[in-house]
């Protein structure tokens, strides 16, 4: 099973002509309303790869709430441990350009009071992995990773958003998916002159012994495990809305993972469902099916070059 411990979050999204300066209005046509929270889009992203999946965190009791889980339930994540609390469910302020490009502003809510109380109650295995991300306090993920580690599985954490996570989080990781900005703040945050993702992916590897991977946008992806280099070439899509797009990686590797797969595949796999979240607008209505994905990933594999 994948245990998914992050946050929930309703996104309001805009469309923009162009990403406002500081101190800059820019006006947009309207917006939508969809669920979303990294930790929500990864659960989402696993289930759809096909994984068992159960999202821990925490959600207001308002109809934001409601409708920051509807998806999820529909889709048949265990939404068992998810607290419903009095402070009101977290939100993300979303800008997209014309190009795809975006810009977030997040508002914590309900998921600062986010609890890992359900990994010390359930009964968790060798086979199971915990995937993380930083949108709830990082003590309860450090409390998190302790108590996957105690059951013998493995720990993911998605650096996301970019902050440098406790040496004692550092610790308790098996993995760690990065970005290029988030690589970069880690090296920084670790003394580390490297300001190459691929560079800095194999000291963590080398020095560190932490699996780690990072995206790179249309360059695809780059990771070091096990002193073994991986380096992927994304596929070319149409990029309508990058949001969601690193959940969707992080979420459809996790499944692969659980899978079985080896590690070129579940590669490929988180590749081509993060390739596939940036052809569509939204967070969660972005995020790819299994049969989609396996079909990118097939293409993918016969096309090593690309």
């Amino acid at each position: 099973m994948i245990i998914v411990f992050g946050s929930i979050n309703i996104d309001l999204v805009t469309p923009v002509e162009r990403l406002p300066g500081p101190g800059e209005t820019v006006l947009g046509p309207g917006y939508a309303l969809h669920p979303g929270g990294k930790g929500a889009n990864q659960a989402l992203a696993a289930r759809r790869a096909g994984a068992e999946v159960m999202l821990v965190g925490a959600a207001g009791r308002d109809s934001f709430g409601d409708a920051a889980l509807a998806l999820l339930a529909a889709e048949g994540v265990d939404l068992g441990h998810v607290a419903r609390v009095e402070q009101p469910t977290g939100a993300a302020f979303i800008a997209t350009d014309r190009e795809g490009a975006n810009q977030i502003i997040v508002a914590a809510g309900a998921n600062a009071a986010a609890q890992p109380d359900a990994l010390r109650q359930i009964e968790l295995a060798a086979g199971d992995i915990l995937l993380l991300q930083r949108e709830v306090p990082e003590q309860a993920c450090l409390e998190a990773a302790r108590a996957m580690k105690r059951a013998g599985g493995r720990v993911i954490l998605n650096l996301a958003p970019a902050e440098a996570p406790s040496a004692a989080l550092l610790d308790e990781l098996d993995m760690l998916i990065v970005n290029e900005h988030e690589a970069m703040v880690l090296a920084q945050a670790l003394g580390w002159p490297e300001q190459d993702p691929d560079a800095i992916a194999c000291r963590l590897d080398e020095e560190r012994g932490i699996a780690t991977i990072a995206t790179l946008g249309a360059a695809g992806a780059v990771a070091w495990i096990d002193r073994t280099r991986h380096r992927l070439a994304a596929p070319q899509v149409a990029v309508v809305d990058t949001v969601a797009a690193g959940d969707s990686f992080a979420g459809a590797f996790a499944a692969a993972l659980a899978a079985g797969r080896d590690m070129p595949a579940a590669l490929r796999e988180g590749l081509a469902a993060g390739s596939l979240a940036c052809t569509r607008r939204g967070a969660q209505p972005s995020i790819p099916y299994a049969t989609e994905v396996a079909a990118l990933a097939a293409r993918l594999a016969d096309e090593p070059g690309r």
